[in-house]
């Protein structure tokens, strides 16, 4: 049982939080039809995020033991069988598409077209250059869809693109440290990292992490932002963002860290208070408190 828990990855269900974004930044938070819709869409997403992890498990399974640590996995370590594997697989994928299709708003399409460009990234998009990357990205935009779109809320440009520019940044910083983990064997591992080097990702990772920190900015004194909110204070929740970043570069850059983002947020202690202290300036922030 553990190591059939293990092969859902229900740390990975982290990203999923990016469905309650639209209900923070759209004041819907009070809205009881709005948080269930977006909870259930949550729901839906991790039990499809659980069947695609386990898909691309069973593809990978060969690869996945030439890694340092994604040979123990439950699949590459032959802890369970494919059989068991494909079982759990069905459920999930059953049990999420009844959830997008029935419980999650208006916009059920969109866990569709993540379900199919997940099993296109497995089958071989991964192996493109950058679009990799950007495929990675693309899936956490999807939630945000389903968080604004799925609820009725209309997206921000704004938050659209703040949510790429972080999702590109953390996407490098995956191949990046994926890249060092496995020095000399990365290609052997993951065909795709042949086509980068470390030079090159740390000129992505600069461009992405100006790109985010810029639109955040912008994005906080805009007019549009301050007419939304009825407050000009979200700038001050800048420093939390600039600390968190900078904090995950020293993460990738000095201890082997970067490899997986809500393994990082879970654990370190230094992301975890300034992804709290973020989240509750906003809060007060958007709630008229301060």
């Amino acid at each position: 049982m553990k190591n059939l828990l293990r092969l859902l990855r229900p740390h990975q269900w982290l990203k999923n939080g990016f469905v309650f974004v639209g209900l923070l930044f759209g004041h819907a938070w009070n809205d009881p039809v709005k948080v269930e819709l977006a909870v259930a869409a949550f729901a839906a997403f991790s039990l499809l995020a659980s069947a695609v992890y386990i898909f691309n498990d069973l593809i990978d399974r060969e690869r996945d033991r030439q890694h340092p640590k994604k040979r123990l996995r439950p699949l590459a370590s032959g802890t369970v069988s494919v059989k068991a594997a494909l079982t759990l697989a069905a459920v999930c994928l059953g049990g999420g598409l009844l959830l997008a299709f029935t419980r999650s708003g208006q916009a059920p399409w969109l866990f569709v077209a993540y379900l199919l460009m997940n099993i296109g990234y497995t089958l071989g998009l991964k192996h493109i250059v950058i679009l990799d990357v950007f495929i990675i990205a693309a899936g956490f935009m999807l939630r945000l869809l389903v968080g604004t779109l799925g609820l009725g809320i209309a997206p921000s440009q704004w938050l659209l693109l703040c949510g790429l520019m972080l999702t590109l940044f953390l996407g490098f910083a995956k191949r990046r440290a994926e890249l060092l983990a496995l020095a000399e064997d990365s290609g052997g591992h993951r065909r795709v990292l042949e086509h980068y080097s470390p030079a090159l990702l740390d000129q992505f990772i600069t461009v992405a992490a100006a790109g985010t920190l810029v639109s955040y900015s912008l994005y906080t004194v805009s007019a549009e932002t301050i007419a939304l909110h009825g407050t000009a204070g979200l700038i001050y929740t800048l420093p939390f963002v600039l600390y968190g970043m900078f904090r995950y570069l020293f993460l990738l850059h000095r201890r082997g860290g970067g490899g997986d983002p809500a393994q990082e947020l879970l654990s370190d202690p230094h992301l975890i208070l300034v992804f709290i202290g973020w989240l509750s300036l906003v809060f007060l922030l958007l709630g008229g408190v301060i």
